[in-house]
């Protein structure tokens, strides 16, 4: 069994630099999506659902990141235009032991 070195150094929120036996990367993203660039220039995006271990992992070409944007701004739009859906929506993975957050309702 091989030996395997990985420190992740956090620059900013969802900006950060990995150190391992075989390079420096820096990440970017968070929990569900991350774009990550190599010591050897090589661009790789990761995708999966939060707190199921399940990711997939491709590089990145011009096609893949057209399609990344797209969903982006998709979401971002009916999020704009149906924020409590769009949670709903984020959260469909969860266990229910992690309940939505309920909207405050205004004080009359």
């Amino acid at each position: 069994m091989g030996l395997r070195f990985q420190k992740r150094i956090k620059i900013l929120p969802g900006v950060y630099i990995n150190l391992s036996k075989s390079g420096v990367s820096a990440s970017l993203g968070g929990h569900g999506a991350t774009v990550n660039v190599g010591s050897t220039g090589r661009r790789m995006v990761t995708l999966g659902i939060p707190g199921t271990g399940l990711s997939y992992r491709v590089p990145l070409t011009g096609g893949i990141l057209i399609v990344l944007i797209a969903v982006v701004a998709i979401a971002a739009l009916a999020y704009f235009i149906a924020p409590d859906l769009v949670r709903s929506g984020l959260h469909w993975w969860q266990p229910k032991w992690f309940p939505l957050p309920t909207p405050a309702t205004p004080a009359s």
